[in-house]
């Protein structure tokens, strides 16, 4: 039986494991989860995932639901390609990566992004919208003096440490605005990992690059990576 993924195609941390299952070429089922019409927070989906958020991966009675988590089973359930690095210390690195990926930078976009997304700018928490760019700017200027010279996060290849940034920073509004980003080399994480992953992929990109091409759009929805994990 195949993996089944329950998710919303706008959701941020789903994209994370829609990237993994291609890259590594996993067959797959798709089951989108209603969220607008708050099929999440319902039966029978409560009963996948009694937190109510996506993504949740299904494998033979088997149910997981966070997105790391769900990368680390895929990296340990299909080897081949690796997303990690061979050796012990690297995939320490990756997973330390991907945690940070999480405490520094998503939690703090939440903070920003929910309100402009949900509330009326008069309800907007101004400070708190203030300390989480200044957290934001913190990590990035942490990332940028740990990218100095590198290609990538850990070990010169393509891991599970670019997959956990590329749908935040592809679809983060400041990206978009004419404000400038938090980080140059930060952001950069985003057009690295987007390239080309192996060198033995051709011209036309990593399989990572073209779902993102079909996926990358104007959001319709209001669930972009808030309510999900």
């Amino acid at each position: 039986m195949s993996i089944k993924l329950h998710y919303h195609p706008l959701s941020t941390y789903s994209r994370r494991v829609l990237m993994a299952l291609a890259e590594k070429s996993i067959p797959h089922e798709l089951v989108v989860v209603d969220m607008p019409a708050g099929r999440h927070r319902q039966e029978p989906y409560l009963s996948l995932n009694p937190y109510g958020r996506v993504p949740t991966l299904e494998e033979d009675g088997f149910v997981l639901f966070e997105s790391t988590a769900i990368l680390g089973y895929l990296e340990a359930r299909w080897p081949a390609p690796p997303l990690v690095p061979a050796d012990l210390r690297g995939r320490a690195l990756v997973d330390m990566h991907m945690k940070l990926c999480d405490l520094q930078f998503t939690r703090q976009a939440g903070t920003i992004i929910f309100p402009k997304r949900f509330l009326p700018k008069e309800r907007w928490n101004m400070a708190a919208i203030a300390e989480a760019k200044g957290q934001i700017e913190k990590h990035f200027a942490i990332l940028e003096r740990h990218l100095a010279g590198r290609s990538y996060l850990v070990a010169e290849q393509f891991s599970l440490a670019e997959l956990c940034y590329v749908p935040f920073l592809d679809s983060w509004p400041s990206w978009k605005s004419p404000r400038r980003a938090p980080s140059r080399r930060g952001a950069s994480v985003c057009s690295r990992a987007r390239a080309p992953s192996r060198p033995d992929r051709d011209s036309s990109g990593s399989r990572t690059q073209l779902l993102f091409s079909r996926l990358t759009r104007p959001p319709i929805s209001p669930c972009i990576g808030i309510t999900t994990r």
